[in-house]
């Protein structure tokens, strides 16, 4: 199952970089009152959204373009919690990140009345990571520790669930949790219907704030590159 799903992350990677969409990104400040989370402020974003792979072996670089539609006002000065690079969460599976978790042997569930492999991850110490947090002009890679659910018959990862293994509080970060929510697009001129990002949830919480950031992926089409040279004559 772990090589199937592989090579399955890697063809989404290719698949995937030769796509555009629009992402939508809803950022919230939640504060907290006795026992009652309520929103603070709320901004939201939309953009034309495309990734961009690099790399091959040993070497791999994921570069994400974002170039803005439109925005709400933004009001208040309030911290806002940027996020990004997780409509590729499955890279946990790619062979470039596979040796860096450790894998559990797949369970059968039941989910929507689908079958469906679900494998729990864990992330190796010291490995290379496929997330990291950005705090204050320094990266600190996440060991995160998390669920995938995966269709039996494609090797498609329908649903991955992720929260950190350990505790970060030393740096200020209390808890992580990450959803990510794949479905099947129907694109022009494929012969198969690749699993793409459909919804992205992050929730990060330090000692005296709370975020929560959906992304939305959708409008999927083939993304394509054109050139003209020319050559001047004397």
């Amino acid at each position: 199952m772990l090589e199937r799903a592989g090579q399955q992350v890697s063809g989404f990677l290719d698949q995937f970089s030769q796509l555009k969409c629009t992402e939508e990104v809803t950022q919230t400040k939640l504060v907290k009152k006795l026992t009652k989370e309520s929103i603070e402020y709320r901004e939201q974003q939309t953009f034309d959204y495309l990734v961009l792979a690099q790399g091959s072996g040993d070497d791999l670089v994921i570069q994400e373009s974002r170039l803005q539609q439109k925005s709400s006002e933004h009001k208040k000065n309030v911290p806002l919690l940027v996020t990004n690079g997780f409509a590729t969460l499955s890279l946990v599976f790619h062979p470039y990140y596979q040796q860096a978790f450790n894998f559990d042997t797949p369970q059968e569930d039941i989910v929507n009345g689908k079958k469906l492999a679900k494998i729990h991850f864990q992330h190796v110490k010291g490995r290379r990571s496929p997330t990291v947090l950005l705090l204050r002009g320094r990266e600190y890679p996440l060991e995160l520790k998390g669920t995938a659910w995966i269709d039996p018959e494609s090797a498609s990862i329908v649903r991955m669930q992720a929260e950190l293994e350990d505790d970060m509080s030393d740096i200020g970060l209390h808890s992580f949790n990450t959803e990510i929510e794949y479905a099947p697009v129907h694109l022009r001129g494929m012969s198969s219907t690749p699993w793409l990002p459909s919804l992205a949830t992050i929730e990060l919480e330090t000692a005296k704030q709370r975020w929560r950031n959906i992304h939305r992926f959708t409008n999927y089409q083939q993304f394509s590159v054109s050139t003209d040279e020319s050559v001047k004559t004397q």
